[in-house]
């Protein structure tokens, strides 16, 4: 889809700059862009390097752990169908770790092998349980207390104090995993009135909560 889409607009842009005789200018743009995307991937490469650097300290030094543990009691409290110490637990703490410190390339190999092991203690391994839901957006709208890919943006478009939107970030960050919480706790209690009215009446449940 995201091909066609970039493959589409490559299309349209060289007929509109053929047609305007403005072939010149797209090379030009096109070789302009091409220089600013890897200075771009240069300053973001080094960012990433230094906090995935100190990822590494704070996991060597138990920081993470200690992170882990204090998020577990929350965790457990919203994903009940898992034990505290499982394997999918773990994987989850570590997950939700990774993603409050900002470190979005460390949180998605991690993401992935905490979903396979919600999956492997799904009951009904044909649909997603209410846990494996709520982690979805957990992983998807983390509070982050150091946004690093977004200090690198800054930094690398010439802002001098690249972390001073931490209180903003904070603030949305939170404000959207409220809502995603409260969204999916809505949306769990009508299902299960669904689902409660359907064994009523002899229907058949079609999502596991």
């Amino acid at each position: 889809m995201l091909n066609g889409l970039w493959f589409g607009m490559i299309v349209v842009s060289f007929i509109c700059a053929l047609a305007t005789g403005q072939i010149q200018a797209l090379s030009l743009a096109a070789a302009n862009g091409a220089d600013k995307a890897i200075r771009l991937l240069i300053s973001m490469a080094g960012v990433m390097c230094l906090w995935s650097g100190m990822m590494k300290i704070a996991e060597r030094s138990g920081l993470t752990q200690v992170i882990a543990r204090v998020l577990s009691p929350v965790l457990c409290r919203l994903m009940p169908d898992y034990a505290k110490d499982s394997p999918a637990m773990r994987a989850v703490c570590a997950n939700v770790t990774a993603n409050i410190l900002g470190l979005g390339n460390a949180a998605t190999p991690l993401g992935i092998l905490a979903m396979k092991e919600l999956q492997k203690e799904n009951k009904h391994p044909e649909v997603p349980n209410h846990s494996m839901i709520l982690f979805v957006i957990l992983n998807t709208a983390s509070i982050q207390l150091i946004p690093t890919t977004m200090a690198a943006l800054r930094q690398a478009a010439g802002s001098t104090e690249p972390y001073a939107i931490l209180p903003h970030i904070w603030l949305s960050s939170a404000g959207a995993l409220l809502v995603g919480l409260t969204a999916a706790r809505l949306f769990s209690c009508c299902h299960h009135r669904k689902t409660i009215k359907a064994r009523r009446t002899g229907g058949v449940r079609l999502w596991n909560t």
